[in-house]
């Protein structure tokens, strides 16, 4: 499974990103970085083959990758994102995808689409209704993904669907069924257990404030790597947020 992780290093005006759901709290941008290189360390230690977006040094939420671009196998859905200060993210991104080979293709106005709200099990694709996912961009990527079931998902007091849910390598569905209505939900003891990270065969990465759940999921047999990722936390991003991994 390993192949590409994309991702961007966090510039000095990270505690100026966006929060919706959160207190704001002060960020400490020399260990925000020194956070992201441990990730990154571990996304390579797994066997993917890092590469850096350009740095933005001017838009405070461009480490957080993930919303700029939906990847289904070769094709790259470069996204609209729903906060219009953060559109600007997406032109370095499509410029990184389209070095990789892969075909770009775009949602359009007047619709929006957020990579967070993307949730891509099998050939099902869990799409978030959120404040920054609408149904129009649902629809677009509907049609853009014509070999893929898409299942629209209304959650609440979260940003994103995959604030409250994510997946583990067996199909499991882990996630807080406070935000998110969902059958099947592996219940973590912790909130940021609902996110994991892929990192191949029954390896995920998660962050070390979870260390309950991980504990949990590594009694089911998993392997389980942690990261400290704290700093990212207190601007509301967690660790899918961080990468987008291409599979060769």
């Amino acid at each position: 499974m390993p192949g590409i992780a994309l991702v961007r290093k966090p510039g000095p005006r990270i505690a100026e990103g966006i929060v919706t759901h959160i207190e704001r709290e002060p960020v400490d941008p020399e260990r925000a970085l020194r956070q992201h290189d441990a990730y990154v360390a571990a996304l390579a230690a797994a066997g993917w083959r890092v590469t850096y977006v350009p740095e933005a040094d001017e838009l405070p939420d461009g480490p957080f990758v993930e919303d700029a671009v939906v990847v289904s196998r070769r094709l790259a859905v470069l996204t609209r994102p729903g906060a219009p200060e953060r559109r600007p993210e997406v032109e370095s991104v499509a410029a990184a995808v389209r070095e990789l080979g892969l075909k770009a293709v775009r949602i359009a106005a007047p619709g929006t689409l957020d990579g967070g709200d993307v949730l891509q099990v099998g050939r099902t694709v869990y799409v978030g209704r959120s404040a920054r996912t609408s149904d129009d961009g649902i629809a677009q990527l509907t049609g853009l993904l014509p070999e893929r079931w898409i299942v629209p998902v209304d959650m609440t007091g979260v940003l994103h669907l995959k604030s409250a849910v994510t997946a583990l390598p067996d199909g499991t569905l882990i996630g807080d069924p406070r935000h998110v209505d969902l059958p099947g939900l592996l219940v973590p003891p912790e909130e940021a257990g609902a996110h994991v990270v892929l990192l191949g065969g029954d390896h995920v990465l998660m962050a070390a404030s979870a260390p309950q759940t991980a504990a949990m999921l590594e009694k089911r047999g998993f392997i389980v790597t942690k990261v400290d990722i704290s700093e990212f936390e207190r601007v509301e991003g967690c660790v899918t947020c961080l990468s987008v991994l291409v599979a060769d």
